[in-house]
């Protein structure tokens, strides 16, 4: 079977929506301070900062209403929505970059503790951003897939992942041919995630495609919770339901043929 591994997500971090006077204006001074995410006026984590403790649905495109940049450097003073470039998320949480407000349109999922530049979809074009639930960005799980199958059969673990990875994880390019080879059936994710140049390893994360390559010809499902003795959740079509979507609990790196091999991290 080709497997894929979809997880969604359904966000529920309290929503604080921009006004004239943001309910948590007293800490947004300028400077990225643990428990802070931090947008930042150009690449690189440069130019002017604006730093926020929760989420906000929608980040105003006028003065004074908008959220804005607050410390010294490039973009002082201009607002934040459909203008920052890069972001440093310095808290407990994995926080998720919409394109439109009200938590909606692509998205860029940033863990706790990372740091980077916002994609080509999302780079001066953000509306908003959320927290999501629980320490380390745990996920509740929801069945989005849109029925794209991206190259891959349809209503199989490959397509479903192949979703997660082009409406979550940032790269909304993803297909069978990404990176300029053939990602086939599940079980050979691993291999082609090497081939350009993926994270490929045994350690599990929110937001991980975790990938099986010893049942069948593999399964590849999205990792949404992880647990303190190493265990994960998963959402994922055509395993236990048969071409639909499906979660578990509980699962592990093994090498048993229910459980996952290889964890990559787009």
């Amino acid at each position: 079977m080709l497997t894929v591994a979809g997880a969604t997500l359904a966000l529920v971090a309290p929503v604080l929506a921009a006004t004239a006077s943001p309910a948590f204006a007293a800490g947004r001074d300028g400077a990225c301070d643990s428990g802070e995410f931090c947008y930042y006026y150009n690449s690189g984590e440069a130019g002017s900062v604006s730093d926020f403790t929760g989420s906000v649905s929608d980040l105003g495109a006028t003065e004074p209403t908008c959220y804005d940049f607050k410390s010294a450097g490039a973009g002082q003073g201009v607002c934040v929505k459909n203008n920052a470039a890069s972001v440093w998320n310095r808290t407990g949480k994995t926080v998720r970059v919409y394109f439109n407000s009200g938590y909606s349109g692509a998205s860029q999922d940033f863990a706790s503790g990372a740091k980077g530049n916002l994609n080509a979809t999302l780079k001066n074009n953000n509306a908003g951003h959320q927290f999501l639930t629980g320490g380390g960005g745990s996920q509740s799980p929801t069945n989005d897939y849109d029925g794209n199958a991206r190259g891959f059969a349809q209503d199989n673990c490959t397509a479903f992942a192949a979703y997660r990875i082009a409406s979550r994880l940032g790269v909304p390019n993803f297909s069978n041919s990404y990176g300029g080879t053939t990602w086939g059936n599940a079980g050979t994710w691993d291999d082609a995630a090497r081939r350009v140049g993926v994270t490929v390893n045994t350690t599990p994360t929110v937001g991980a495609i975790a990938v099986n390559d010893v049942h069948k010809v593999g399964h590849v499902a999205y990792v949404n919770a992880v647990y303190s003795d190493g265990s994960f959740d998963v959402e994922e079509y055509n395993w236990n339901n048969p071409l639909a979507y499906g979660t578990r609990s509980h699962v592990h790196v093994s090498s048993a043929q229910a459980d996952f091999q290889w964890m990559l991290h787009l």
